[in-house]
């Protein structure tokens, strides 16, 4: 199927690794130019030298009030348009609650949340004249709170009203805004996770996985590339009554409504 995105430039936060990186393959793979923001100038250099199309290179900390408007400014003064944001940055601390501290929670909200806002607000003029769109990669524990995930949970959920704030603005200027809520999603942040559970429980990496899906609920653990592959369609015009739209890919973990 021809999603029609060839030719056209997306920003992708959080690109140099797991489903950032992901969804930029997927993204250049469909013809688009990108805009690669990351902390990490080394992995996102070389990247960026992977991939068969035109790509702009930001080594930046978005967590800083002012970066995500020059990652704009940067984008716009190379291609001249902006056609879609992905907010994919951003991880948060685990923990016991009375062991996270303040500045715990300032740093989750800082990235995640304030740094795909900041984003928005400095990209929404150029995304109206592009008619474009922007996807956020939020994350199923906005749905459903735990106790070790208090900051992840409540950025989350912030996150899905933001998301849905802003779908309402987009009716009347013409940008469409939709978010992804992945699962457990085969990263290096997972592996990190199953590595643990394996020194933990005494079994094998690969057994490890098996017992941590079926505990969780789930069949198998997902892809990156799953995301991605969504992703490409909510910027499509073939997703193009998709507004406002909260997708869950995690296997079949939230069973709430």
């Amino acid at each position: 199927m021809d999603l029609k995105l060839s030719g056209k430039v997306a920003i992708v936060t959080g690109a140099s690794r797991g489903i950032g990186r992901a969804i930029a393959q997927t993204l250049a793979a469909e013809g688009m130019k990108l805009t690669l923001a990351a902390r990490s100038k080394d992995q996102l250099d070389a990247f960026a030298s992977s991939l068969e199309t035109d790509c702009l290179v930001q080594a930046v900390d978005l967590r800083m009030p002012d970066t995500p408007a020059a990652v704009v400014d940067a984008t716009i003064k190379k291609f001249g348009v902006i056609d879609l944001l992905v907010n994919n940055a951003g991880a948060t601390k685990r923990g016991d609650f009375f062991e996270l501290t303040d500045e715990d929670w300032a740093d989750g909200f800082a990235l995640k949340f304030f740094g795909a806002m900041r984003l928005s607000r400095a990209s929404w003029k150029h995304l109206m004249a592009s008619r474009g769109t922007i996807v956020n990669i939020i994350g199923i524990g906005g749905r459903t709170g735990s106790a070790e995930f208090a900051i992840g949970g409540s950025v989350n959920a912030a996150f899905r009203l933001f998301t849905k704030a802003l779908a309402d603005r987009g009716v009347k200027d013409g940008v469409r805004v939709n978010a992804i809520n992945p699962g457990f999603i085969k990263t290096e942040r997972l592996e990190t996770r199953l590595k643990t559970f394996a020194d933990e429980n005494k079994v094998p990496l690969s057994q490890a996985e098996t017992q941590m899906a079926k505990a969780t609920g789930v069949a198998r653990f997902g892809e990156p590339s799953e995301v991605a592959n969504a992703v490409a369609f909510l910027a499509s015009p073939v997703s193009a009554y998709c507004h406002g739209s909260l997708l869950d890919i995690d296997g079949g973990q939230t069973r709430t409504l």
